[in-house]
């Protein structure tokens, strides 16, 4: 008997009783249910979160990376450390990296405070004020939808330029285009000569809510006694790391460090934060892969004790079909097709479960979600497995049944 043939028979007898019998098939694949919709929903979040994180968080431009005052600190201990060693990035350090470096294709300079804006009688509080040096424009992420960005003459003449996000321009401009237009931003007139393409938000807070400057005029403005963040664009990726470690040995040599003692800055790249973030989703997915476990083995046993019940049920049958010329091993893969086939069936209910919460989930938060084929595939696998695994001992239970006992069983 060909194999498809051979397992054919099975399959539809385990369909058969899942029909007949639904809510006992319900409650008995409910904890195989449960793990895979966990599993599958969880994963869809993360997935979500990783591919939104590095979108719209960790994404710093082409190639781009930063030198702030701070690495990426997780420890309170170690920011108070980093706090009494590291000094602010001032102007010097800046040009040290931009005439030093040799494997970037650009040095930027920005800082950033929050401010106000006001346009005739509309306000608008905690705005990002960023004074950027003109050649950011062609590092960040964001871009001008309409006029101009802040260019080096700009910079040079301390102008009172401006370049708006398309939040200000709703709310301080509604049904007015602001080009051209004087805004007030911390009291201090300036002209807008450019408008920034939308970008939308981040955890629900908007990434619109700027004014850039020229960075010389926002020193002379707010003072030079503040931080700076040198954005250093590399060549290409495949010499970032170089291009880091460049960076880093120009400001330890600027900051007189030993070969021994820790950087007295940090240098902070898309792959630090998705870094960063993926330490904090990989706890989360060992924290549920164990909960997952825990259902997944509550399920199985479950599955093995219905399968030992339709063991006892069936008895006169399996002596009749070993009486005509069943083998053992018919017997044996009849019971643990039927066992894997339950145990799908469940995995395929969760997944479908997850999607529907997936899917809930992206429509009423603004937690993004996304369910990876894989997850899919791996679930349905995971579920087959442990019907499989479990079916084991009630299967050769039934293929060792003596069929003269079995066709003299009257349960």
């Amino acid at each position: 008997m060909r194999p498809r043939l051979a397992l054919r028979e099975p399959v539809t007898i385990a369909l058969e009783a899942l029909r007949a019998h639904k809510l006992r098939s319900f409650l008995t694949l409910l904890g195989v249910i449960i793990s895979v919709t966990t599993l599958i929903a969880v994963i869809s979040v993360i997935e979500g979160m990783n591919r939104y994180i590095a979108d719209r968080v960790a994404n710093m431009g082409s190639n781009v990376f930063l030198i702030t005052r701070f690495p990426i600190l997780t420890d309170a201990e170690e920011f108070f450390k980093a706090a009494r060693r590291n000094r602010n990035i001032n102007w010097e350090d800046y040009e040290a990296v931009r005439d030093g470096m040799r494997l970037a294709q650009a040095v930027g300079l920005e800082v950033r405070l929050y401010g106000g804006a006001r346009y005739g009688t509309r306000d608008l509080a905690d705005v990002n004020i960023r004074g950027v040096t003109a050649n950011i424009a062609e590092m960040d992420v964001e871009e001008v939808a309409a006029g101009r960005y802040v260019s080096d003459s700009d910079d040079r003449h301390r102008a009172m330029t401006a370049v708006i996000g398309a939040e200000v321009a709703e709310r301080l401009f509604p049904g007015v285009d602001p080009l051209g237009k004087t805004i007030l931003v911390d009291s201090r007139p300036f002209l807008i000569v450019g408008l920034a393409r939308r970008i939308g938000t981040v955890f629900g807070q908007s990434q619109d809510n700027f004014v850039y400057i020229p960075i010389q005029t926002f020193l002379k403005i707010y003072g030079t006694n503040r931080s700076l963040t040198i954005n250093v664009q590399s060549r290409g990726p495949e010499i970032m790391s170089k291009t880091q470690d460049e960076a880093r040995w120009i400001m330890r040599g600027r900051r007189h460090l030993k070969p021994n003692e820790p950087d007295s800055f940090g240098i902070i790249a898309s792959a630090s934060v998705m870094d960063l973030w993926h330490q904090l989703t990989d706890a989360i997915a060992r924290t549920t892969v164990g909960v997952v476990s825990i259902f997944l083995v509550v399920g199985g046993i479950v599955i093995m004790n219905i399968m030992l019940a339709s063991v006892t049920e069936r008895t006169r049958e399996i002596g009749i079909r070993k009486s005509v010329g069943a083998r053992k091993r018919d017997i044996l893969l009849q019971f643990l097709v039927e066992s894997a086939v339950l145990s799908a069936v469940g995995g395929a209910i969760g997944v479908t479960l997850a999607y529907m919460i997936s899917w809930l989930v992206a429509m009423t938060t603004s937690i993004p979600t996304a369910v990876p084929v894989a997850a899919v595939f791996l679930a349905l696998f995971v579920s087959t497995s442990v019907g499989l695994f479990f079916g084991i001992y009630p299967a050769r239970k039934a293929a060792r049944l003596d069929p003269i006992e079995a066709l003299r069983f009257e349960g």
